[in-house]
């Protein structure tokens, strides 16, 4: 049952097969390769046989080779493991606990568990393999047994790469990798053969049919040594020239083409790519994985980092070695020599950005908001915040702890506000404008305990928004609307004394968004009746926020939200149902919602992957794809809309019938559907239903008029007093001068 599930998870990810015809900056001029490191081991245990299925099934078709790193059993069957402990990657320890051994691996000892000591056999009876990436999903662990070259050739791949990483440390124990290799040749196809042993490609290049085999010298770090020379592989790079004696091209770690600063910021690629091809050498670069991000230069786009390599002016890789095929693929088929290529807008769901581009810069402030308008988003956001002084402006948050260096000048203002959050905070509305403007803006981001940071090099830089200058902004630029989102309108009126819909109100009158006709506003709040103080506004649209997961939405809370709102606002917990990372299904919100013709929006999107659903693949292209392209909804609301505004400008966003490659949804339970449900942890019960009472709001109440503190100057009446006050006493000091002279 479950293999045939497997193979109708393949049906639903397969791709047309088309050949490109465009002209590629390769060695040869076609297409870079694709090469699956273990399979598809970013999500399965790596070379087992799910991986290479299903690297087979959603890379692009006729171009992903698989790739096994061969090792020898202790009675000569050759395997696909990547590191020679195999207790890195197998329960091997557990099956046979007294097997553990230490030898010498290049002039090092190194202890573990090792495929010389076990014959085939004993390694198929019960030892199975497991995900030894911690970040990625163990929950195919213990359930796949190890491959043999046969069991990968069975599956017939598209194109097979064996690299054969320690042949002396076989040597020395009687087993000859070489003589396998060449014996294996004979019955099946190989393309390629790499090595970091010049010795071993140097035996095999004498001895192999010539075409029909490609053998790869393969780089390890700059200062390690090569066994069979003893020379420093820095060294060896300096003579590519030597390398054309015994192979046909090169594998080297993707910095020995674009170097990356300890900052993790990229430095100008190297010259290894153009003097390799002159020397007839092609160049694969190897470490490309979707959830281990290169540089902050790619803002967790994986696929950002694939175009760098095969699509820059100066050259192109003839190949990529990667965990994540399908991403490759994309990068490939739908983003390669596509920068100036435009879709039809029509009908495109909308890009709504969360703070501007706030994956990029600190979120609200010019710097935010000007990339998000390079990036291609549809529609600006401003959460409005007041000050102690009344003045509006952008914030995401009340609470400056958050986004601004706040803390450093006043922790003594730090208050606990139930009616806004539980823990303490100091908030905008203890702060004069005044204040907040000395403050430097803090970048953020959902999963920095990680340590995925976002551009730290730009953590303080920009400047604050307030309301006005972000309609004026706004106005200036070729964005289709604004979103302005009022939040703690009746805690800020009632203690207060802070009108913040009037506020917003008379800022968009002052700026002409009233009688706007060429972009739209987007009015949006979780209290109805702020939304029902703009009802009298035909021409903003509402939008109800509904911070809440809820689990379903029933006929009487959708007829509700009628009454105040044209769209809604929610979280992707309530249109994806994710248990253990991984998505069991989705629900039928969006259907009622459309139903009742109210549009929706879905918040929020990020990059990083942590933040993602394993089925997405670590890629956010395939969460955009999803909830545009499968449950439809009306926008997404993103931190990264230069992602988004790629997807949806790409021939992949509605691919054609011939087209190579489509970026297709995440089917929601096919990768659980793969465990044997014994080893499934319980699931979890769904969220609620979205109630009437959930939704209606009580009248916002009147603005109280606040007493300043005694002796505080820091609202425009405690300023005047002030200004009072030091009038009288120049008069009083004048008319003291004029009397002390009639004396």
């Amino acid at each position: 049952m479950v293999r045939c599930l497997f193979f109708i998870l393949l049906l639903l990810h397969g791709v047309v097969g088309q050949k490109f015809i465009q002209k590629w900056s390769t060695f040869s001029g076609e297409a870079p390769l694709i090469v699956a490191r273990g399979g598809y081991s970013g999500l399965f245990p790596e070379s087992s046989e799910y991986a290479y299925q299903f690297a087979t099934a959603t890379g692009i078709s006729g171009g992903v080779g698989l790739f096994c790193d061969l090792q020898l059993t202790k009675d000569g069957a050759g395997i696909c493991r990547t590191d020679l402990r195999l207790d890195n990657s197998t329960n091997i320890g557990d099956i046979f606990p007294k097997g553990k051994k230490s030898y010498p691996v290049n002039g090092k000892p190194v202890s573990g568990w090792f495929s010389v000591d076990f014959t085939v056999d004993q390694m198929f009876s019960n030892v199975t393999i497991i995900q030894n990436i911690f970040s990625r999903p163990s929950i195919f662990d213990a359930s796949l047994p190890m491959m043999t070259i046969d069991d990968l050739v069975g599956l017939k791949p598209p194109k097979l790469w064996l690299n054969v990483q320690y042949d002396m440390f076989f040597k020395g124990h009687k087993l000859d990798i070489g003589a396998f290799v060449l014996d294996a040749s004979t019955h099946m196809r190989i393309n390629y053969i790499s090595s970091p042993e010049i010795g071993f490609l140097k035996g095999l290049n004498e001895k192999l049919r010539k075409g029909k085999t490609k053998l790869i010298f393969r780089f390890l770090e700059a200062d390690s040594t090569e066994p069979s020379t003893k020379q420093k592989y820095s060294s060896i790079l300096e003579n590519l020239s030597s390398i054309k004696a015994f192979a046909s091209g090169i594998l080297v770690p993707k910095e020995y083409i674009w170097p990356v600063s300890k900052e993790g910021y990229l430095q100008p690629h190297t010259n290894l790519v153009a003097d390799a091809h002159k020397q007839g050498l092609e160049v694969f670069a190897s470490g490309f994985a979707n959830d281990n991000p290169g540089s902050y230069n790619y803002s967790y786009d994986p696929s950002a980092e694939y175009l760098q390599f095969i699509d820059n002016p100066d050259f192109s890789v003839d190949g990529v070695l990667t965990d994540f095929p399908s991403t490759a693929s994309a990068a490939l088929a739908c983003f390669a020599q596509n920068k100036n290529s435009t879709v039809p807008t029509k009908g495109k769901p909308l890009i709504i950005t969360h703070n501007g581009a706030s994956g990029v810069y600190p979120g609200c402030t010019d710097l935010a908001y000007q990339q998000a308008v390079d990036d291609g988003a549809d529609i600006i956001d401003c959460s409005v915040q007041m000050s102690k002084d009344g003045v509006a402006f952008c914030l995401n948050s009340a609470d400056l702890m958050g986004d601004t260096t706040v803390m450093t000048a006043f922790i003594s203002r730090s208050t606990t506000v139930p009616e806004i959050q539980q823990k303490s905070g100091i908030f905008s509305f203890d702060l004069t404008w005044s204040e907040i403007q000395g403050l430097k803006p803090e970048m953020t981001s959902p999963v920095a305990q990680a340590d995925l940071k976002r551009n730290p090099a730009y953590k303080n830089q920009g400047k604050f928004f307030t309301l006005s200058n972000f309609l004026d902004f706004a106005k200036g630029k070729s964005v289709a609307g604004i979103l302005i989102n009022i939040q703690n309108a009746a805690y800020l009126a009632s203690n207060k004394g802070l009108d913040i819909t009037d506020a917003v109100i008379s800022a968009l009158s002052k700026t002409g968004y009233e009688k706007e006709t060429t972009q739209q506003v987007l009015i949006q709040s979780d209290d109805t009746s702020v939304l029902s103080a703009f009802q009298k506004f035909s021409n903003y649209k509402r939008v109800l926020m509904v911070p809440e997961v809820i689990g379903d939405a029933p006929k009487p809370a959708v007829e509700e939200i009628k009454h105040f709102a044209n769209a809604v606002t929610l979280s992707r917990g309530s249109i994806v149902i994710t248990e253990n990372g991984f998505i069991t299904g989705f629900t039928d919100v969006i259907e009622k919602m459309h139903a009742a013709n109210i549009s929706v929006y879905v918040s929020t999107l990020i990059n990083e992957y942590l933040a993602i659903a394993f089925d997405y693949f670590s890629d956010p292209m395939v969460e955009i794809s999803t909830y545009t392209n499968a449950l439809t909804v009306d926008g997404i609301m993103t931190e990264f809309p230069a992602t988004a505004t790629k997807f949806m400008r790409s021939p992949c966003f509605h691919p054609a019938d011939d087209a190579p490659y489509s970026i297709l949804p995440a089917q929601a339970g096919s990768l659980v559907s793969l465990v044997p449900p014994e080893l499934l942890p319980p699931s979890e019960p769904p969220a609620p239903a979205l109630t009437v009472a959930n939704i209606v709001d009580p009248p916002l109440p009147s603005v109280k008029k606040v007493a300043p503190a005694p002796g505080e100057a820091g609202t425009s009446s405690g300023r005047a007093t002030v200004t009072i006050n030091m009038s009288l006493c120049l008069v009083m000091l004048v008319f003291s001068f004029m009397s002390l002279s009639y004396h």
